[in-house]
């Protein structure tokens, strides 16, 4: 790859992981899920089973209470192994509170994402990001 395509490889990359966080906080499930690959998956920061294919993905957002949140995404470090194979790492700050709810009760959560990402005719997409969280920040 010539230092022009692995710039570009890593912008594109970046601005995928920033609509994440954009389109997760407006609830746009379609748009979230198209983001992966056919079968890609996705782990939750807060843990639980892997969630394989745009389907489910998007099922498994769409079946979460409703919401109002803010993911903060920092520190992205984008490696591009590749013309179509890449990885990635952000940092991640969410705030979230129930729909309607004028302040978050919940506490903030600390964490981040490991991400690998394949290049398709659409694009750079997602083909595994798994989150992770290292702190709950709770108001007192």
């Amino acid at each position: 790859m010539s230092p022009l395509d692995r710039l570009l490889a890593e912008r594109d990359i970046s601005r995928l992981i920033t609509r994440f966080a954009l389109l997760n906080d407006a609830a746009d499930w379609a748009s979230v899920a198209d983001m992966f690959t056919a079968d890609g998956t996705f782990v939750r920061p807060a843990g639980g089973d892997a969630i394989i294919g745009r389907d489910a993905i998007r099922a498994s957002f769409a079946s979460r209470p409703p919401r109002k949140s803010c993911h903060l995404i920092a520190n992205i470090v984008v490696d591009v192994e590749s013309a179509d194979a890449a990885t990635a790492r952000s940092a991640l700050l969410l705030y979230a509170a129930p729909a309607g709810e004028a302040s978050a009760s919940s506490p903030a959560l600390v964490g981040g994402f490991r991400d690998r990402l394949a290049r398709t005719v659409d694009g750079w997409l997602f083909a595994e990001r798994i989150g992770f969280l290292d702190l709950r920040i709770d108001y007192k």
